[in-house]
């Protein structure tokens, strides 16, 4: 039985103790622990949290392994702290059958690095116009529908995805953008965009569809999951249909949380992405929302780009940020480094609340005796700074690229198994 003891680490940062580790789950919490048989880690320093859980990642594959595959994008999830992640349906083909989402999870499977759990499209093809086969996908470790990357702009096809996705009891995830009012655009509508010359994204195209689809959920039931929440106004849409104790939960990226469109004064494509990088007064309701439970977790948006795509004019560079190796000390950065939250916050919002949204049996669970043995022990004081080219990723284009961040994931776990260790 393969054994491994964790010596003076501090779950959720708290006060120290040794984490016995034997046959995949947690066997003992304690002081002193007999480390007979047992590979010793030294965990001093290092916080203890729940292996981390990503509800929206584009790991490529199947159709753009030249970016991204499931291996790749498994490794940069393990070295993020991640033992969990769902990847997007809007590969090529895409994930709207339910072969193809079986064929991706048991490349995760066989991979090992990181539960890799396939995201159904909710629409054929992304088209639009005709539902999968919400049902069949669901028997295919299929937990989550959506078709990100677009909208589904058509109401009485959303309207007909609440019904079936209610009756199979899965979770919609939409991407909440009515793409009428974006055609051409590249850059949050303001001031910069303004000043830049770049086709301005209002706010409202966000919030319309997000204020229709809380209310269709409302008369209709279901679970619906807004994806990559970006303004004050979504916020308060949010916090409406809470109120009203409509089933909607929401993410917000680290890019939203720290990153505004400040940055494209560059015109660096890098910095594009969909939705686009807002105003500080935006990033400042995030902040407050995914805080005060409104917002309910933090999901990286992962997307991986070739320089093909990003080192263009800004408005013809592809919408995506890599995310996963770095969202950990953004967060960290954030909130607990200024103070505003403590590290049981980041377990809640990176692993235990994306976890229950996806109904996982055995991720995000406590750090207690007889659960499963999936942890990120994470430095607080180790400074790095962020390189695209010293990622796991295949791709390099990091938002982050040279700035220097204090938190780093030194180990993860996955059910007993070191999946990524940095080697002191």
């Amino acid at each position: 039985m393969a054994r491994t003891l964790i010596t003076n680490v501090r779950p959720y940062g708290e006060e120290a103790v040794d984490i016995l580790v034997a046959d995949g789950v947690i066997a003992q919490i304690g002081s002193d622990l007999d480390h007979d048989g047992a590979e010793v880690i030294d965990g001093r320093g290092m916080v203890a949290l729940p292996g981390l859980v990503d509800m929206h990642v584009h790991l490529r594959e199947p159709g753009r392994e030249d970016t991204e595959t499931i291996a790749t994008g498994s490794d940069a999830a393990a070295r993020g702290g991640f033992t969990a992640v769902f990847t997007m349906a809007n590969t090529s083909p895409v994930i709207d059958q339910p072969f193809l989402a079986e064929a991706v999870w048991e490349k995760g499977r066989a991979y090992g690095a990181c539960d890799v759990y396939p995201v159904g499209s909710i629409t054929q093809g992304l088209g639009g116009e005709q539902l999968t086969e919400i049902g069949l996908m669901s028997r295919s470790h299929v937990r989550m529908f959506s078709d990100d990357g677009r909208c589904v702009n058509d109401p009485q096809i959303m309207r007909r995805a609440i019904e079936y996705a209610k009756a199979y009891d899965v979770l919609l995830a939409q991407h909440a953008e009515d793409h009428r009012m974006t055609e051409g655009a590249c850059a949050h509508e303001g001031e910069t965009a303004a000043r830049l010359g770049l086709r301005g994204w209002p706010r409202v195209a966000e919030e319309s569809i997000v204020a229709r689809d809380v209310i269709m959920t409302r008369d209709y039931g279901g679970r619906l999951h807004i994806c990559h929440a970006s303004t004050a106004g979504t916020v308060g849409l949010l916090r409406w249909a809470k109120e009203q104790g409509i089933t909607v939960t929401a993410e917000v990226t680290p890019h939203h949380l720290l990153l505004t469109d400040e940055k494209l004064e560059t015109y660096d494509g890098t910095y594009r992405v969909n939705p686009p990088l807002r105003e500080k007064t935006d990033t400042e309701a995030l902040r407050e929302a995914l805080l005060d439970g409104t917002i309910d977790v933090v999901a990286t948006d992962h997307a991986p780009h070739g320089s093909e795509d990003k080192c263009v004019e800004f408005e013809n560079a592809k919408p995506g940020m890599l995310g996963l190796e770095t969202s950990l000390a953004v967060v960290a950065q954030v909130f607990v480094e200024s103070g505003l939250a403590d590290w049981r916050f980041v377990a809640k919002v990176m692993s235990e609340r994306p976890a229950e949204i996806l109904r996982l049996p055995d991720q995000g669970r406590p750090l207690a005796v007889g659960e499963p043995a999936n942890l990120a022990l994470v430095n607080p004081d180790g400074p790095w700074t962020a390189a695209g080219a010293d990622m796991a990723s295949k791709a390099s284009n990091t938002p982050y690229e040279g700035m220097d961040f204090n938190a780093r994931v030194e180990l993860t776990m996955l059910r007993g198994t070191i999946t990524h260790r940095i080697e002191n």
